[in-house]
């Protein structure tokens, strides 16, 4: 049969001073450090004898600047699929790392009465829909060869653990799946055949800050105060 890889690939660190939940809101680039991040990615992928050829992002602004250096690397056209968009929340928009105690108003208890859903915003069934179909579109266009899809920390998380038969409630604490990761899946023909975590920029995830560090060595974002 035939193999091909499918990268997924987290943005990199996002300017976010005021440490907002940033969610699908327009208008979050990357980070000076999320910028080398990403050029770091594109960089190992191409000294690393990668052989891209599809690099596909979610339509918001960090995952396209994050895509963006891996397409010029490999002389490919920078697509768009909005199945990579990052998961919906309720909470998108708040500070929530520097005001923890505002979600224990009354008024969001109803967000939490089902943690397995999640009840606070996309249900993980549905994410990991959409983000199966998008790794089996990038299995068509790049067969036989490697593709890079960008996207963000849930939705990527979320597939993983479908993948890898387990619950989708989880500990966002044990998430991994830092800045600029790479979750690299391996196919011989349309089967799973293997599944690789690993961190090309993570010399640069010292001093980084993300509003879900997850196992990574990156701060916690709480933003100015």
């Amino acid at each position: 049969m035939q193999s091909t890889t499918v990268h997924l690939m987290r943005h990199g660190e996002v300017h976010n001073p005021e440490g907002v939940l940033y969610g699908r809101m327009s208008g979050f680039r990357l980070s000076d450090r999320g910028q080398q991040m990403v050029a770091r990615v594109a960089q190992v992928l191409r000294d690393g004898g990668h052989d891209v050829a599809a690099v596909t992002a979610s339509p918001l602004q960090r995952a396209q600047e994050s895509a963006r250096p891996a397409a010029q690397a490999f002389g490919v056209e920078l697509g768009t699929d909005e199945r990579l968009i990052e998961a919906g929340n309720y909470f998108e928009g708040m500070a929530v790392n520097r005001h923890r105690s505002v979600l224990a108003h009354p008024r969001y208890w109803v967000r939490y009465r089902n943690p397995a859903r999640p009840s606070w915003g996309e249900p993980y069934t549905e994410i990991a829909t959409r983000m199966r179909a998008a790794v089996a579109a990038a299995l068509t266009r790049a067969a036989g060869r490697e593709a890079l899809l960008v996207s963000h920390q849930l939705p990527i998380w979320t597939l993983r653990r479908l993948l890898e038969g387990r619950p989708f409630m989880h500990d966002p604490r044990r998430r991994e799946c830092s800045l600029a990761s790479l979750t690299t899946l391996t196919f011989d023909g349309r089967r799973l055949v293997g599944l690789r975590y690993w961190e090309p920029a993570a010399g640069l995830l010292p001093g980084a800050s993300d509003m879900v560090p997850g196992t990574s060595v990156a701060a916690e974002n709480e933003g100015a105060r």
